[in-house]
């Protein structure tokens, strides 16, 4: 995967939830704003 530039949108991914169900980006932005971060030194 190429790294994502500032500026472009993430593409849709899927990860596991707290309850234990599946969530995907595109389900989270369908009912607010979303903010990826991720900590290079942390290696995230």
């Amino acid at each position: 995967m190429a790294a994502i530039q500032p500026g472009e949108r993430a593409p849709d991914f899927t990860l596991p939830a707290h309850d234990g169900r599946d969530i995907t980006l595109s389900t989270l932005l369908q009912k607010s704003a979303v903010v990826l971060f991720f900590y290079p030194k942390d290696d995230t």
